[in-house]
This record gives C-alpha cells, sequence and structure tokens, in this order.
C-alpha cells in the first residue's frame, strides 16, 4: 500500500492538483492513520493539501476513515454535544470549558476534545485541570446527562494525534487540524459545536456539513474555540441532517458595553468560570444565547 499515485494527483500545486473522490480520500487517510505511510510522504501529504485545500469529498473522505476508527464514547440515549478545542487562547481567556460546563447544568451530556498544538497558548484541559476536571478514563464509561467529560485526542486515535502533531515539525496546520473540528466522536447522535476562524473555512465547514448530513452548530469561535466571543454574537448556523438553518445574525455596530473578562492564564479562568457557574457574575449575553441555540437544536433531534 502506498499514498504514491495520491500525491501525484494533490501534490501539483493549487492550480494544477485534482482533488481525491471520497473513497480516494478514505483510503489515503486511513493509511495515515494506521501509520502506514513513512515520514517524507506524510509531510508531502500534509504540504500538498495545505497548497491546495481540502473539497468537501476529500474531507468527507478523511471524515469516513477517521471515525471508523475512532475509539468512540457510548452515549445512546443521551443529548450530548460535542465540542473540539484544539486553538487555546492567546490574548482571550478560553470558554470552552465554561460553555461546556453551562450546558451540563442544564441536563445535557458534554464530550470535550482536544490536545495543545501550541505550546504558547492556554488550552482547554489546563483550565478544566484547574476546575478539577480529570480526562475520562480508559475505557471510557457510557456518557450520562448533566456531565462533561475531556478526552484528549490520543485517546480517540493515536494516529489522529500523530497527525496533528506534524504542526509541531513544519509548522503549518494540516488536514487534521479541520477534521477534528467536524467529527463525531461518540457512538451515537451528537450536535458537534464546529468553528473557524477565516471566512473561507466557513465555506468549506459548511460544506462538509452538508454532505455528510452532520447534526452540527457553526460559527466563527473566539480565537478559533467553539465559544461565541463574549463580547459580540458571531452568525449562528445548525446544520439539521445536513440541511442548513439560519439562527442568528452576526452582532452589528458599536459595542455599548465590554465585559469583565479574567486574564487568559488557566488559574485566572478557572476561578472566574467558577464565578459564573455559581452565579456570582453573569454569563456573557453571547454565550447565554449560543447555549440557548444549542439546547434548541438538540430537542429538535431528540
Amino acid at each position: 500500500m502506498s499514498i504514491r499515485q495520491y500525491l501525484k494527483e494533490i501534490g501539483r500545486g493549487k492550480d494544477g492538483a485534482r482533488a481525491l473522490s471520497r473513497a480516494q480520500a478514505a483510503d489515503l487517510m486511513g493509511q495515515v492513520l494506521d501509520g502506514q505511510v513513512d515520514p517524507l510522504a506524510l509531510g508531502a501529504f500534509c504540504a500538498a493539501m495545505r497548497i491546495k485545500g481540502e473539497t468537501p469529498e476529500e474531507m468527507a473522505g478523511f471524515l469516513d476513515a477517521t471515525e471508523a476508527r475512532l475509539h468512540k464514547l457510548p452515549n445512546a440515549g443521551v443529548p450530548t454535544a460535542v465540542l473540539p478545542s484544539y486553538n487555546g487562547a492567546r490574548k482571550l481567556p478560553v470558554l470552552t470549558p465554561l460553555l461546556g460546563l453551562l450546558l451540563a447544568q442544564r441536563g445535557v451530556a458534554v464530550v470535550v476534545h482536544g490536545t495543545a498544538t501550541e505550546d504558547t497558548r492556554v488550552s482547554s484541559a489546563d483550565v478544566l485541570a484547574a476546575l478539577g476536571h480529570a480526562p475520562a478514563p480508559q475505557p471510557p464509561a457510557p456518557l450520562q446527562a448533566g456531565q462533561l467529560v475531556f478526552v484528549p485526542t490520543g485517546q480517540l486515535h493515536a494516529g489522529l494525534q500523530a497527525l496533528l502533531a506534524v504542526r509541531r515539525v513544519v509548522g503549518l496546520r494540516n488536514s487534521g487540524h479541520a477534521m477534528v473540528k467536524l467529527m463525531n466522536p461518540c457512538t451515537g447522535p451528537a450536535l458537534v459545536v464546529g468553528s473557524y476562524t477565516h471566512p473561507e473555512y466557513a465555506t468549506s465547514m459548511a460544506a462538509t456539513f452538508a454532505l455528510t448530513g452532520a447534526h452540527a452548530l457553526l460559527l466563527r469561535g473566539t480565537e478559533g474555540e467553539p465559544v461565541a466571543d463574549p463580547r459580540r454574537l458571531p452568525r449562528l448556523q445548525a446544520f439539521r441532517g445536513g440541511q442548513i438553518q439560519e439562527l442568528r445574525p452576526a452582532q452589528e455596530g458599536p459595542l455599548t458595553q465590554l465585559p469583565d473578562l479574567p486574564a487568559p492564564e488557566a488559574s485566572a479562568t478557572a476561578t472566574w468560570t467558577r464565578e459564573v457557574l455559581d452565579g456570582r457574575r453573569e454569563v456573557p449575553p453571547p454565550m447565554a444565547q449560543q447555549v440557548e441555540c444549542i439546547l434548541r437544536e438538540l430537542d429538535h433531534h431528540a
């Protein structure tokens, strides 16, 4: 087995490259995740796809291969929200743990999965550790309503973790970084809260959600995290069996009030998060609206 034939198609530059079929993309990603690709070819794949960009069919094939190999979390019959957390905090606090815990307070089973891809950022794992939440045990127990579990990517699949780690060598994101924001790591239905940083990713993620018949929420996240900017509500879109629904337009105009946010350090963010959960601080209105949208989408598919 070799990915050489695929590299010949995708490695001809932005204008000369040819897209793979969904089946070809699934075969390629399967070899990558199974550790059957030598490091030089793996680097070539990551660079070629970075230059060419993934089509929705290719991303769907990558997801087919990935979801068939994941060590999934059992969630049959439990309304579940999935929060992929891979960007972390740079200038603003990472509030993905707060979003997850607010949902858990409302009876939702919440899966936060992720790994640190840059050492300079504070991750959700850091904040959750400061809040006393340890990673999920292995093998994972069935998800319970009102429970938040954090699953490191390596527990879902070692090959996926290795693909993401290529970024530390070459300094560039690859197809794995897009894929983890689209996948469902649960055995049963779950609402995937996908986020993007740039408008072109909004288009490609929406097309992939539509093609795969996903149950998902899509927004421009805070520094790439799947949480509404606490200062201004972004556009919120839902996908129900792949059909797009406009939920909220982006907030326009000048801001009249800025929320009192903590420093991005894990301990400060954890303290502030506890105060919000205990009712001593107000939930930032954009996050409160995101919570209600997620709850309605979960009810829609109950």
